[in-house]
């Protein structure tokens, strides 16, 4: 049963033998009008690619965004990644595994007709997904859901998936827990403790994941949630991510410092 955000603890730090899997928007990002609007923090992908070295490798960012997206925002770094909340996923080898996209030309025609008519809606076409934006105009969050759930009602093989001023049609069956449970089974992943950061409705298919297995879930942001764990916003997932680096880093320090001081004449 989801907890209230009152119940819910700050997180402990990771660990050698962390996975970390982040969100992006929302997480490891503020969220903008648009999905292009958003602002990189300056440092982040060097501290991303601090926590990748020191977790041998086991990161991955876990989005709702296209991977070539993720790709593009945190240039030059090419991380692990699941896109489109699964339906895309790329290993630490590099490797793609891709869904075959269902047909979703009826599904298109009907979220450009809303935006057609209604100002303030932005429609994002993903490989396999539609996602209908109404950030712009949160007065139509129900003409949006009505619209949608009519468009999917006799296709079985998508659904229609909820998410912070988003209505989004992806195939059936696919979630961020599903992408991060692959992951798990895959070096330098497993065996590992997972640690999955997430701030929406569809990360808690992550939280259902990663908790079991004795992970950590941490929900980024208010509202109930499945995650045991609390961090308030994107700022304070930063600055969790840096005193991780700094913990992580300091053994290592204090290790090379000892063997470097010179010892004393016997």
């Amino acid at each position: 049963m989801p907890k209230s955000s009152s119940n819910l603890q700050l997180p402990p730090p990771l660990g050698r033998d962390s996975a970390l899997f982040l969100d992006f928007d929302g997480t490891l990002v503020g969220l903008a009008p648009t999905p292009e609007a958003i602002e990189i923090p300056p440092a982040l992908v060097s501290l991303l690619s601090d926590l990748r070295d020191q977790l041998g490798g086991a990161l991955a960012v876990v989005s709702g965004r296209q991977i070539d997206s993720i790709d593009r925002f945190l240039a030059p770094l090419r991380l692990p990644a699941a896109g489109e909340h699964g339906v895309q996923r790329r290993d630490a080898k590099g490797r793609m595994q891709e869904q075959r996209p269902p047909d979703l030309a009826s599904i298109l025609d009907v979220a450009n007709e809303l935006a057609r008519v209604h100002e303030g809606l932005l429609v994002e076409r993903k490989h396999a997904a539609i996602a209908l934006h109404y950030r712009l105009a949160p007065q139509l969050e129900a003409v949006c859901r009505d619209a949608m759930s009519r468009a999917i009602a006799h296709d079985p093989q998508i659904e229609l998936m909820h998410g912070k001023f988003v209505f989004e049609v992806k195939p059936a069956g696919i979630n961020k827990g599903i992408a991060i449970n692959a992951f798990m089974e895959e070096a330098p992943f497993t065996g590992r403790t997972p640690v999955f950061l997430g701030d929406d409705t569809t990360d808690e298919s992550g939280f259902a994941v990663v908790q079991p297995r004795g992970g950590v879930g941490v929900k980024v942001g208010s509202g109930p949630s499945l995650a045991l764990h609390r961090l308030e916003s994107p700022r304070a997932v930063y600055e969790w991510l840096v005193q991780a680096r700094d913990l992580l880093a300091a053994p290592a320090a204090r290790k090379t410092t000892d063997t470097e001081s010179p010892r004393n004449p016997g």
